[in-house]
C-alpha cells in the first residue's frame, strides 16, 4: 500500500541537469519516493493527477539569516545616499543593530517574525531552509536564536523543513576584545551548541570587519572535534584567503565569492566544496564585481544559489528571484540556477536525502503549470505552484 500516487506528470528529477524523465508517476510510502511507474491499479491511499504539470524537486534556501527582529531601513537609505557597509558597520550600524534588537526579542517573538518569512519562501515552492544564528554575539542570545530556529523547525504546520546553522563569528562586539570573542565562541559556546544538539554546522565571516584565517583554522578545529561540519561566508568585500583556506579544511561550502581568485577557485575543487551564490547581497549592496562564475563552472565546482535572507544586505524572501537575479547579474544558465536551488544546495547543507527525485529521496516537490522548468528562472515574480509536499505531504499553502 502506498500513501500517495502522483499520475500524469512530466518529472523533472535534476538528478543530471534539466532533463524530462520518462517516467509518467511516481508513488510514495512513509515520506519518501518508493517507485516510478507503479502499475495503476496499485493501491494507494491517496492519488494526485499532476495533469501533465511539471513536477521538481522542492526548492532549498541553503543560506538564511531569516531569524531576526527589527529592521535596518535607516541603513538602506544611508547606502542610497552613498554610505558603505564597511562604513555604516563601523559606526556600530549594521549587524550590531540587529544584534541589539535579537536581544531585546523573546523566543516566542523571534518564531513569530520568522515564520512569516518562511511562508513567503513556501510558497515559492521551497521546502527546506537553512537559518543561521549570529545575531547573539552572546552565548545566551544563540542559545535563544537556536532554540527558536529548533521551535520553527518542530512546530507540526512547519511550512518548510528548517536546518540550523551556528553562525558561531559573525562579528566582534563594538569595542569588544577580538581574540578573547573568538576563544569565549570557540572554546565556550560551540561546545554547549553542540552538547544542546542545536544545530549540525558552524559558519564563520572572514572578512576585514571581521574574522580572520586564523579565526577559522581554530573554529575548523572545535567543529571538527565536535561533529559539527563547516561552512564560511567569504570574499564578499576582499579577498583574505579565506575560501582556499575553507576549503583545504573541509567546509562544505564557501558563500558569496564575488573577490574569489583562480586559486581560490581550484582549491574548492580539489576539496569538494560548493560555491554558493547570493545575488540578492550583491544586488542590494550594488556590487559590481560578481563572483567568477565561468571559473568555477570550468573547474567544475558545485554552484548553489541561495536569498541570503537578513535585514541588512537581502530583505527578500523569494528564492525564485535569486535564482532570476544569478543568471541576470551572474551569467548562470537556467540549467545551473536550477541545480543550484534544488540538487548543490542539498549538497551545500549535506542533505543526501533530498534534492533530487529518486527512489529513497525525500517526497519533497513541487507541481508547476508551466511550459518549461526555465520558467520559474525567465519569470521575475508572480509564480506558484499548484501543489506542495512536505515528506509526502501536501502543504495547505497550495492547495
Amino acid at each position: 500500500m502506498y500513501d500517495l500516487l502522483v499520475s500524469n506528470a512530466r518529472l523533472f528529477p535534476m538528478t543530471s541537469g534539466l532533463a524530462c524523465s520518462p517516467h509518467r508517476s511516481f508513488a510514495v510510502r512513509d515520506g519518501y519516493i518508493a517507485a516510478f511507474d507503479p502499475p495503476a491499479a496499485a493501491p494507494a491511499r491517496a492519488h494526485l493527477d499532476a495533469t501533465d504539470g511539471l513536477v521538481l524537486p522542492g526548492l532549498i534556501d541553503c543560506h538564511t539569516h531569516a531569524l531576526y527582529a527589527g529592521d535596518r531601513m535607516a541603513e538602506h537609505a544611508e547606502r542610497l545616499r552613498g554610505a558603505t557597509y564597511a562604513e555604516i558597520a563601523a559606526r556600530g550600524g549594521g549587524i550590531q543593530s540587529t544584534v541589539r534588537a535579537v536581544r531585546a526579542a523573546s523566543e516566542g517573538e523571534l518564531v513569530h517574525a520568522t515564520w512569516a518569512r518562511l511562508a513567503a519562501l513556501a510558497s515559492e515552492g521551497v521546502t527546506t531552509v537553512e537559518i543561521k544564528s549570529g545575531y547573539g554575539l552572546d552565548l545566551e542570545t544563540e542559545l535563544k536564536m537556536l532554540r527558536a530556529i529548533a521551535a520553527l523547525r518542530a512546530a507540526p504546520e512547519a511550512p518548510v523543513d528548517v536546518v540550523a546553522t551556528f553562525l558561531a563569528l559573525h562579528a566582534c562586539p563594538k569595542g569588544g576584545d577580538h581574540a578573547a570573542f573568538v576563544t569565549e565562541a570557540v572554546e565556550r559556546w560551540l561546545p554547549a551548541v553542540a552538547a544542546a544538539g542545536l544545530a549540525t554546522a558552524v559558519d564563520i565571516y572572514v572578512e576585514h570587519i571581521a574574522f580572520s584565517t586564523d579565526d577559522l583554522a581554530r573554529l575548523a578545529a572545535a567543529a571538527r572535534s565536535h561533529g559539527l561540519a563547516l561552512r564560511a561566508h567569504t570574499d564578499q568585500l576582499s579577498n583574505l584567503g579565506g575560501t582556499a583556506r575553507a576549503a583545504e579544511l573541509g567546509a562544505r561550502s564557501c558563500d558569496h565569492l564575488e573577490h574569489t581568485s583562480d586559486a581560490d577557485v581550484a582549491a574548492m575543487a580539489k576539496h569538494g566544496t560548493v560555491a554558493v551564490l547570493l545575488p540578492f547581497a550583491y544586488y542590494f549592496l550594488r556590487d559590481t564585481q560578481p563572483p567568477p562564475v565561468a571559473a568555477l563552472r570550468r573547474a567544475g565546482v558545485p554552484m548553489a544559489v541561495a536569498t541570503d535572507l537578513n535585514p541588512g544586505t537581502s530583505p527578500c524572501c523569494s528564492l525564485l528571484t535569486a535564482m532570476h537575479l544569478a543568471t541576470v547579474l551572474f551569467g548562470l544558465t537556467a540549467e545551473e540556477a536550477l541545480l543550484g536551488a534544488t540538487r548543490e544546495a542539498a549538497r551545500a547543507l549535506g542533505l543526501a536525502d533530498r534534492g533530487t527525485l529518486a527512489v529513497g529521496q525525500r517526497a519533497d516537490f513541487a507541481v508547476w503549470d508551466l511550459p518549461t522548468p526555465e520558467h520559474l528562472v525567465y519569470q521575475m515574480g508572480g509564480l506558484r505552484p499548484t501543489a506542495r509536499f512536505l515528506f509526502g505531504v501536501q502543504q495547505g499553502d497550495n492547495r
